[in-house]
């Protein structure tokens, strides 16, 4: 099937993935800096598990929601980098249609989960500054467990409508997707139908899992602070600090890129196309690559750890 295969159809069996238009000529360039991103998101999340799994030390409730983590964003930048590199490097721009679908649930899927990961997280860190002494008792390893089921099944259950709405919209102009993955509104506006129903339950969706999120990660860190600066000395503030740091700067990591990607999809219209695409690559790429390195560099017990484990291996 041929690029401009425009042909009148109702359910085509693939799509055409067109990368980043209007700069196919630097994709080559482009898919530098994206396998990089790749290959330090798959070695810096695979080494936080081998780490966790190897110290039973860190058998926590932190570093088993960090594990979370971890696990979710290696299946997040695997789901769309594989067929980025094949359209960047062998122009391989067809996609079977239910691959369109499966990979379009996987990625909103994951980024749902990754956020709810990130609740857990701000939630651990409550219990640990405001209530230390319980913290073994609140957080077991049963409670760790349940919370993790709950963060999975309500990311399968809400984006589970998804690739049954995108699949049951006739597609009787075009099969040619203006992106570099199969994105759930770029896939829709294909259909020649009303997909209104398609757009206020993506803005649904999205709007209900952000705002809930932020809402309760804002309400921790409130409390949070506020058992930090009730607390006597400096040192004590500084070591509390610390401990919140490195998840402090891993939502940064997700929400910042998340908001500005959603608000240029939805109301910047006069943004250029490419750049749209662009800003939804590094808010999928960026947080993978960055969560490991900053557990990494930030916490004393992961880093200890990993420079243990070279240091041994050296002599």
């Amino acid at each position: 099937m041929s690029d401009s295969n425009t042909s009148d159809f109702t359910n085509p069996s693939t799509f055409i993935l067109l990368g980043i238009p209007g700069l196919e000529v630097a994709h080559t360039w482009l898919s530098i800096p994206f396998c990089a991103m790749y290959v330090i998101a798959i070695l810096g999340n695979s080494t936080i598990l081998f780490i966790v799994k190897r110290e039973r030390s860190l058998h926590v409730p932190m570093y088993y929601f960090l594990c979370m983590l971890a696990i979710t964003d290696l299946v997040l930048s695997t789901s769309i980098l594989p067929k980025m590199l094949s359209i960047f490097w062998f122009n391989s721009r067809e996609i079977d249609f239910s691959a369109c679908l499966t990979q379009m649930y996987f990625i909103h899927c994951f980024s749902v989960m990754e956020s709810g990961i990130l609740v857990a997280m701000a939630l651990d860190r409550y219990v640990a500054i405001c209530h230390p002494l319980r913290h073994s008792t609140i957080l077991t390893n049963p409670v760790v467990a349940k919370i993790g089921l709950a963060v999975v099944l309500r990311s399968a259950m809400l984006v589970l409508p998804s690739p049954f709405i995108a699949r049951r919209w006739p597609y009787c102009t075009t099969n040619i997707i203006p992106h570099s993955y199969c994105e759930y509104m770029a896939m829709v506006k294909l259909a020649c139908a009303d997909i209104r129903i398609s757009s206020y339950y993506s803005l649904s969706v999205v709007l209900s899992v952000i705002g809930l999120d932020v809402f309760f990660i804002t309400v921790s860190y409130t409390q949070i602070l506020r058992a930090i600066f009730s607390l006597p000395t400096k040192d004590a503030r500084l070591k509390a600090f610390g401990t919140c740091g490195s998840h402090l700067f891993v939502i940064l990591a997700f929400y910042i890129p998340g908001l500005f990607s959603f608000l240029t999809h939805r109301f910047g219209h006069n943004v250029p196309l490419q750049f749209h695409i662009l800003s939804a690559n590094m808010y999928l790429l960026v947080p993978p690559m960055l969560n490991p390195v900053i557990y990494g560099v930030r916490t004393k017990e992961i880093r200890g750890r990993l420079l243990h484990l070279f240091t041994h291996k050296g002599t």
